[in-house]
């Protein structure tokens, strides 16, 4: 329940109900948070209810942070493996028996959608990802259920990956009964618009970094020169693969390199075995996975983050890569690769440390490039802080949603 209203004689504020899949499952959990960071932050405007896939060792239904949360059940307990370690695309990659849970995952959500229809009463709906978040508020108009007006946000995966016949006709069927649309990225407006949206009703609005608290820089904390990082989920599209490659070609100019990979995924072992078969083993060192708030100190004490990213052989790629904005946030040089949504990064221009997506030559030359003048790596990310913090913060971030939102809600009203 909620808690009650101090003032009775005051208007109530609006009910938000947000749907996702990857959410974390308990506080300080590894998985990708930046949904429950922005739904937190607009429970300060919104009475804000999250509508979740259930995970082993996760509650069905708690409170965190100012925001309900529900997760709903589709297989056993011990089967529920089709969202996280990986994210649902990854996941149906590498365990292509997890197809069979998608039936059970889609009709999960839509129950439980339907109930929260009637018990919470939204005023708005917040769908992230098209596929399948957006299609179960289609699903439900499809069969005569009302629904509010709905903004779904595309984070990538959806948008790039799942692109046969049966999946685009899907988006493109779900798109014509949603209202609102935004992307993480402007690279990310030419491929909604292939899926029939028109792209001047397309918001641009990134997830946004704790860029005032939580990932500052420290000038009492010292670089260790040859300190290469790596975080993300081990799936194909991260492309620590061709870091891995790209190494032994790092070691040849600069010997006293090494390697930390943050992060947990389907790719794990392959990636462990290439490490082997290069005889890196003293050079490379898997961390799994960490925590928020481990991260920054990481950030800080490194050379650099490089983040490898390619197109994956589904078409899935990186819709924007927030481990770039939370490395620079801590004064951390980024080495990257020439993908669409890298321009994101620096208001519409390529970055200073660029190599080919898939090239470990490429990849190689750039990290040398920087291993030899550090100082200038640090002048470019100095330079970036003010137009970061403008952009990628939470705060703003979550007031743009939220002013887009209230629209969305004022416009249903006056309309009915």
């Amino acid at each position: 329940m909620r808690p009650p209203v101090a003032n009775d004689a005051a208007e109530p504020r609006p009910r938000l109900l947000v749907l996702a899949s990857t959410y974390p499952r308990w506080r300080a959990d590894h998985e990708p948070g930046f949904v429950h960071e922005l739904s937190r932050r607009l429970s300060v405007q919104f009475d804000v209810t999250v509508l979740c896939p259930h995970a082993p060792g996760a509650q069905l239904r708690e409170h965190m942070d100012g925001v309900e949360i529900v997760r709903y059940r589709y297989a056993p307990a011990r089967l529920e493996l089709l969202v996280n370690n990986g994210g649902i695309v990854g996941n149906l990659r590498h365990r292509p028996w997890t197809i069979l849970l998608l039936p059970g995952f889609v009709l999960g959500q839509l129950w439980s959608l339907y109930r929260l229809l009637k018990s919470v009463r939204p005023d708005a709906l917040h769908a992230h990802w098209i596929l399948p978040q957006a299609m179960t508020v289609a699903l439900l108009q499809c069969i005569g259920i009302r629904t509010p007006p709905t903004l779904v946000t595309s984070h990538g995966a959806d948008l790039f990956a799942l692109r046969g016949r049966l999946p685009t006709w899907l988006k493109r069927i779900t798109l014509r009964r949603i209202q609102a649309y935004s992307v993480v990225s402007s690279a990310m407006i030419e491929p909604i618009a292939t899926l029939g949206v028109d792209p001047r009703n397309v918001l641009v609005a990134p997830m946004g970094v704790d860029l005032q608290r939580r990932f500052t820089p420290c000038m009492k904390t010292q670089r260790n020169a040859g300190r290469l990082l790596f975080v993300g989920r081990l799936v194909e599209k991260k492309g620590l693969v061709h870091l891995i490659d790209a190494l032994p070609m790092v070691l040849e100019q600069h010997p006293g390199t090494t390697l930390e990979v943050v992060g947990f995924g389907p790719e794990l072992e392959r990636c462990k075995k290439q490490v082997e078969s290069l005889g890196l083993q003293e050079k490379v060192r898997f961390l799994g996975a960490m925590s928020q708030e481990a991260l920054p100190d990481m950030y800080r004490r490194c050379s650099m983050l490089v983040t490898p990213f390619v197109q994956a052989g589904s078409g899935d790629q990186e819709g924007l890569g927030l481990v770039m904005v939370e490395a620079l946030g801590c004064g951390c040089p980024v080495v990257t690769t020439r993908l669409p949504a890298i321009r994101e990064l620096q208001e519409g221009q390529w970055p200073r440390y660029l190599a080919e997506p898939g090239d470990p030559n490429s990849l190689a030359r750039e990290i040398n490039a920087l291993l030899d003048n550090p100082a200038a790596g640090q002048a470019w990310v100095e330079q970036l802080r003010h137009s970061l913090l403008r952009r990628f913060d939470n705060q703003a971030v979550a007031q743009g949603y939220a002013d887009h939102l209230s629209s969305l809600i004022a416009t249903n009203r006056t309309t009915r």
